[in-house]
């Protein structure tokens, strides 16, 4: 399954944000979707959106749902220096 998520260039996040997001992501759904092989891509573009490739819409759903959750929880995973 191909994960990616693009962040709005109006929406600059502080350096290592993006990293930091990927590698957060990607451990929530290993633990949720333990049986799912996943590559996850966080960028900037024009506008934020979620893709999913290779999974259903319940799937689409679930990494939605997980994404807001890590979203919801930055202040508890991500430092800046």
């Amino acid at each position: 399954m191909r994960i990616e998520i693009t962040v709005a260039r109006t929406q600059p996040f502080p350096p290592g944000a993006l990293d930091a997001l990927s590698q957060e992501l990607a451990r929530r759904i290993d633990e949720q979707l333990p049986d799912a092989v996943h590559y996850i891509k966080v960028r900037y573009a024009s506008t934020s959106q979620l893709s999913v490739l290779g999974g259903g819409k319940e799937t689409r759903d679930q990494i939605s749902d997980i994404l807001q959750q890590t979203w919801e929880s930055a202040d508890d995973w991500f430092m800046t220096d």
